[in-house]
């Protein structure tokens, strides 16, 4: 359903440029979710907004790559005919409820406002659906709360109309940008069923952008790892779970806290991640890799599949390193 190969953007500042997105290739099918993963500054966001051409122009700019959903590039399209896709075939929830849903209007208004602009509906027929969604998303008295205000919500009731109001179109691809990260871990739990719940009734694709490994957990299909702008390996669920092979895709699975094993600590990554004014040549993660060799420094890592849905950019995958490890210890 959606294609990106080779996308690169950049932001321009007073202080030099921003290579924020540094040649990303990733793919969704039809009915599954893809997890995007890591820590803050990566470029999760960014790739997020860049596929909804929601990048602000200056400074931003999609200076490389394309977009294809289901065959159209998306980066060629021009702005009105973008307006077209967004919210009826691709919808996006963004991270905070609070700043997503106007104050000043109703449940009811910001619901039904996307059937106005896209689809030709009388009032009945844009409540009866908004009606029909809030039931969807688990919203208790619809008729009353369509009447009401946002601040009249708790939190999670108003991440659930975030969700209500992106799926109200009917799009084919929802992309969701760490939609519990503002929320207790309770509620993550409902959100999470929430959207298992909806992908089971309407066959929409999902990407899921979240530094919480908990959540990818419980509901991804496949998982794409990305650092300084990069995506590092990418994998089935369980591939990334329990074959990760990228350092940094094991640093990270170390330094989330178990049930099934006590006492120890948790392993935090050294170091910090590089300055993306002036990305490192080589391996974005060399500078904090355990295993890093020289030439991790001065060149990329190229492209690895280990199974047809497995992919790993890193040197240790190369038989002259995997030669040199087994006589050698890590540094």
């Amino acid at each position: 359903m959606l294609e990106v190969q080779d996308l690169h953007v950049t932001f321009t500042t007073y202080g030099g440029t921003v290579k924020a997105v540094r040649g990303v290739d990733l793919y969704v099918n039809e009915g599954e979710t893809l997890a995007i993963v890591g820590e803050s500054g990566c470029g999760k966001s960014v790739t997020s907004n860049a596929i909804m051409r929601l990048i602000p122009s200056p400074p931003g700019k999609i200076t490389r790559g394309m977009i294809r959903f289901k065959g159209e590039d998306l980066v060629s399209l021009s702005e009105k005919a973008m307006r077209n896709i967004r919210g009826v075939d691709i919808s996006m929830i963004f991270q905070d409820p609070m700043t997503a849903l106007n104050p000043t209007l109703t449940i009811g208004t910001q619901l039904m406002e996307g059937l106005y602009e896209h689809q030709k509906v009388t009032g009945q027929e844009a409540k009866r659906r908004a009606l029909e969604m809030m039931d969807l998303v688990g919203i208790p008295n619809p008729e009353e709360r369509l009447k009401q205000y946002p601040h009249q919500f708790s939190g999670g009731m108003r991440q659930r109309i975030v969700i209500a109001i992106a799926l109200i179109c009917e799009p084919e691809l929802l992309i969701a940008d760490e939609p519990t990260t503002a929320l207790d871990v309770t509620i993550q739990a409902q959100i999470l069923e929430l959207f298992e719940k909806i992908q089971k009734q309407t066959g929409v694709s999902i990407i899921l952008i979240t530094h919480d490994l908990g959540v990818v957990a419980k509901i991804a299909d496949r998982i794409a790892v990305m650092y300084a702008g990069k995506i590092v390996e990418v994998g089935t669920k369980r591939e990334i779970f329990y074959q990760p092979e990228h350092p940094y895709t094991k640093g990270l699975l170390r330094s989330v806290p178990r049930l099934d094993l006590k006492g120890g600590k948790l392993a935090a990554i050294e170091g910090t991640p590089p300055d993306l004014f002036s990305p490192p040549e080589g391996c974005p993660f060399a500078a904090r890799c355990a295993y890093a060799m020289e030439v991790c420094t001065h060149v990329h890592p190229v492209k690895t599949s280990l199974s047809p849905s497995h992919q790993v950019d890193c040197w240790l995958q190369d038989e002259r390193a995997k030669k040199l490890l087994a006589t050698s210890s890590p540094k």
